[in-house]
């Protein structure tokens, strides 16, 4: 049995990942704020709760220790706001950003790599990271730094993770542009708290924007044929045939 735990599940990518990783045959549950579909496999929670976030990650791992076969934690979920120059950053909204970006991952991956130290079959954790991360944005400051230090934290487990008896295969992995909530909300800001507006805008005029579908699919086709313990932890799904 293939157990799949993935974050953000509601909508967008995440949404996508659980109704295609269902169709392979995988255990999945999801965790997210909503649950528009009412499915039992759903868990509703504010990723930054950091404990009740952990405490179902646990549950589910727990759960399923004695028939696994493998375990995935996808880190889907994130915010792109607040999209603002530094020097007019609202705190609040700064604070919420770092907590569901990076600090509930964090959290939810120290829980998943204790939980399952001793477990002997495969385990994954895939971070969906952003070309953000990578590259600095005007108006993106928090989104830019949170999915930096996403990566950056992605690095050193896969280092750590060399030194295990039963190591976790890690990827942080940038999916590309795609058509979802997110780019609504980066298309609803200004010109002046974010100065590649138009960039965007076209993106979406032009079509160039991929769907949550095919690029989900192309992230559990990733998952089930990659061993994350021989790459590099850092990779870009453009990138890859």
């Amino acid at each position: 049995m293939d157990v799949i735990i993935i974050t953000g599940a509601s909508k967008g990518i995440g949404q996508q990942l659980l109704s295609q990783f269902k169709e392979t045959g995988a255990t999945v549950y999801g965790m997210a704020r909503t649950n528009p579909d009412q499915l039992h496999t759903m868990y509703e929670v504010d990723l930054a709760d950091c404990e009740k976030a952990t405490a179902i990650l646990g549950g589910i791992v727990s759960q399923h220790l004695d028939e696994a076969s493998s375990f995935t934690l996808i880190n889907n979920a994130g915010m792109v706001d607040p999209i603002s120059l530094v020097g007019a950053l609202d705190a609040q909204k700064v604070e919420q950003a770092i907590k569901v970006n990076l600090t509930a991952p964090i959290h939810l991956m120290n829980t998943f790599i204790h939980t399952l130290k001793d477990f002997k079959g495969t385990k994954k954790i895939m971070n969906i990271s952003s070309g953000a991360g990578r590259s600095a944005y005007e108006g993106w400051g928090i989104y830019c730094t949170t999915k930096a230090g996403l990566d950056q934290f992605s690095r050193v487990i896969a280092l750590e993770q060399k030194m295990a008896e039963y190591p976790t295969g890690i990827v942080s992995i940038a999916p590309g542009i795609i058509d979802t909530g997110m780019q609504e909300t980066i298309r609803s800001s200004s010109e002046q708290q974010f100065p590649h507006l138009k960039r965007f805008e076209a993106y979406k005029r032009e079509g160039q924007l991929s769907s949550a579908s095919e690029t989900a699919e192309k992230l559990v086709r990733f998952v089930n044929e990659v061993d994350f313990l021989e790459i590099d932890p850092i990779a870009d799904i453009r990138k890859l045939n």
